[in-house]
């Protein structure tokens, strides 16, 4: 780790033991609005969650795409939390591309004792979709007593 570059292995265990990741979205006039979702990830760079596309979150990544997202332990004792800040675009997936992350989604969803995710559950009138992230920057808060002093981390 570099005064200018976070430690990747405390990064990618941070993403590695969240189940729900903080998605900051807003709509088209710029009010804003954050959610949790149970989330699986793809190399640290492709976040994938289902939704209802008539979630307050869904609408807003219809009509503007970018999001920030962030992952950490809620249950951290104050003063030693520590986050994973993404910067990313998100979008429905459309069906006829959906197996892949769904087969990403499902893996650890089975995982947590959840289910497996079928093309069938995202389609049609099944009230939901499945959605990705592409993080286009990640960051950290450094430990260095500094309020809010976020430093790149190079998760993959």
């Amino acid at each position: 780790m570099t005064e200018v570059e976070a430690d990747g292995e405390v990064g990618r265990g941070i993403v590695d033991g969240g189940r729900y990741l903080v998605l900051a979205t807003a709509d088209a006039d710029g009010r804003p609005w954050s959610t949790p979702v149970y989330f699986a990830h793809e190399g640290y760079r492709e976040f994938f969650w289902v939704s209802s596309p008539e979630a307050t979150h869904s609408r807003n990544i219809a009509v503007r795409p970018e999001v920030g997202i962030v992952v950490f332990d809620s249950s951290a004792a104050i003063g030693t939390g520590q986050g994973v800040y993404l910067s990313a675009v998100a979008g429905v997936v459309a069906e006829g591309d959906a197996a892949p992350g769904l087969d990403v989604f499902s893996r650890r969803s089975v995982r947590h004792g959840g289910r497996v995710w079928t093309v069938e559950d995202v389609r049609g009138d099944s009230g939901m979709r499945l959605y990705r992230a592409v993080a286009d920057a990640h960051w950290m808060l450094a430990k260095d007593g500094r309020p809010d002093h976020r430093v790149p981390v190079r998760l993959a």
